[in-house]
């Protein structure tokens, strides 16, 4: 069959969603937990007040991976509430499971493309922080443009972000982290919250697995903090 969107207009993800199966316990997660910690994109709009039972500082990540560094900072600052977007089914199970295991009252889930969850289902001005963490670097050349942080994406995150609001990005590719720096600095929404052209010597990030295996490899680590005007 012939797809009726040729490949000259559909639209590139920054993202592959890769194969990989359940475990027992992931599946079992997903199938028991999802209707208490997860948050389904075709509600629309999230009601905070209806999902966490409470005004209080709303944090967004994409791309939380198998979600660890996302449960242990959620679990570090019960003042504030997470919602954290994914594509993958086993770290969504895996979450879900920690979650649980940690009785972790502020913290969802969400799966799906975050840039669609985006749009529809957090209004503009809402988000106190965003946290882009290790994205695919798309290293090849030729697969570049396929990078999640581009200025049109920036500047749809600005929108959402309330001002003052913090995006928070890293990486473990210098490459990218030129990038990202490039065009953070060209967007006119968003001030260096390390001066322009710094990047970020302190953050407040949980240190996740694959950081640490990276940095046991030699591999530099780059933080990117920028603050909504």
């Amino acid at each position: 069959m012939v797809d009726s969107v040729s490949d000259k207009h559909r639209p590139l993800r920054s993202y592959v969603v890769r194969g990989g199966r359940l475990t027992h316990s992931q599946q079992e997660a997903i199938e028991n937990l999802w209707p208490k910690y997860g948050i389904d994109q075709a509600q629309g709009l999230i009601d905070r007040q209806a999902v966490f039972g409470r005004e209080a500082q709303l944090v967004f990540e994409i791309g939380f991976g198998m979600g660890d560094s996302l449960v242990e900072m959620a679990s570090q600052h019960p003042e504030r509430d997470y919602i954290g977007v994914d594509v993958h089914p086993p770290g969504i199970g895996t979450i879900l499971r920690d979650i649980k295991e940690r009785e972790l009252q502020n913290l969802r889930v969400m799966q799906g493309d975050a840039t669609i969850i985006l749009e529809n289902c957090f209004a503009d001005n809402s988000l106190d922080r965003i946290q882009i963490y290790f994205p695919d670097p798309w290293h090849k050349k030729r697969h570049n443009k396929r990078r999640l942080i581009q200025p049109a994406f920036v500047e749809a995150l600005a929108g959402k972000l309330a001002e003052g609001g913090i995006l928070h990005l890293a990486t473990d590719w210098e490459n990218y982290a030129q990038q990202m720096m490039e065009v953070m600095s060209a967007s006119p929404g968003y001030s260096n919250a390390s001066g322009e052209g710094n990047f970020s010597g302190q953050q407040e990030r949980v240190e996740t697995k694959f950081e640490r295996r990276g940095r046991r490899l030699g591999h530099g680590v780059w933080d990117l903090i920028f603050i909504k005007k």
